[in-house]
């Protein structure tokens, strides 16, 4: 049975990503690419509060500063402060022009693994010239994964031990092994080929039981996906393009799934919402606490 949904506040976003729910201010941030800003909403309330960026965020980190974020934007990583509007650049990743920072998820160690997309390989195959980095909690970063088109699906398993990613242009999910203390990602396993599925696998999250959820870009769902590599579940939603699910609320109970409206190379078809909500439901399991990034320069 598909659960109740519903849309969650009243901003429309361009292009909503990276879902992050803080349960010290009980409230949920995530970020509108092509909007240029940071969405904070306060559990219960409908109404959000934004920020203002002098770029495109591409993913948000909570940090052990209530007032500061850690934000992938443009080509690196910047270090935004929401009191007083300024910000400083962590970390330039990205020398290409059309590449730009994508995906992001802190490690259980504080560690940021950040993913980039070429724009071009939106249309154009060819052009894979992406990355997928681990960023360190001294600031330093490594390429781990080269010829990326689009950077997606960052999530680790609830101990630590396995780290998920994919490349949306190639349709595959993948398992690594993985080792905190290190940040080694290791021993790659396809976790399931997505190409019979619907829609492209874009971001994801885990649940308490080590399920992997990701949005189905394209294909108006989000998926549950078991670390056998079994699809476990189908959720479908009333938006076209939802682009990554969060568990929220106190107790991690609510899915929220931010989506696409006019922002990215494609805008999305109207369904029975706004393209662009922030779409909410029960799944009935809970999911884990984010932990917070820890790098700094």
């Amino acid at each position: 049975m598909n659960p109740d949904v519903r849309v969650l506040g009243s901003h429309v976003a361009k292009l909503g990503e990276s879902p992050v729910w803080s349960g010290r201010d009980s409230t949920l941030y995530w970020v509108d690419v092509d909007g240029c800003s940071i969405q904070a909403l306060s559990w219960g309330s409908t109404e959000p509060v934004t920020w203002a960026l002098p770029g495109r965020p591409s993913c948000i980190a909570m940090t052990e500063d209530d007032s500061s974020f850690i934000v992938g934007m443009g080509a690196g990583i910047i270090e935004y402060n929401r009191d007083s509007g300024e910000w400083v650049e962590l970390a330039a990743l990205e020398s290409d022009p059309f590449v730009r920072m994508n995906d992001g998820r802190t490690d259980p160690a504080g560690r940021l693994w950040i993913g980039s997309m070429d724009e071009r390989a939106v249309d154009d195959p060819d052009f894979p010239r992406g990355h997928l980095f681990r960023v360190e909690r001294d600031g330093s970063a490594a390429a781990v994964v080269d010829s990326v088109g689009t950077s997606n699906g960052l999530a680790f398993a609830p101990d630590g031990s396995v780290m998920y990613w994919t490349d949306t242009s190639q349709q595959v999910v993948w398992a690594f092994d993985y080792d905190v203390d290190t940040g080694s990602a290791h021993n790659q396993r396809p976790l399931i080929d997505f190409s019979s599925m619907p829609g492209k696998p874009d971001g994801a999250c885990i649940d308490a039981e080590g399920c992997y959820w990701v949005a189905c870009v394209y294909g108006w769902s989000v998926v549950r996906i078991t670390p056998a590599g079994k699809l476990d579940r189908r959720v479908e939603l009333p938006v076209h393009k939802p682009s990554m699910p969060a568990f929220a609320g106190p107790n991690l109970e609510t899915m929220v799934v931010t989506s696409i409206s006019s922002g990215g190379r494609h805008p999305a078809e109207e369904g029975l919402v706004p393209a662009g909500s922030l779409i909410a439901f029960e799944p009935g399991t809970r999911g884990v606490p984010e932990p917070v990034c820890r790098v700094r320069v």
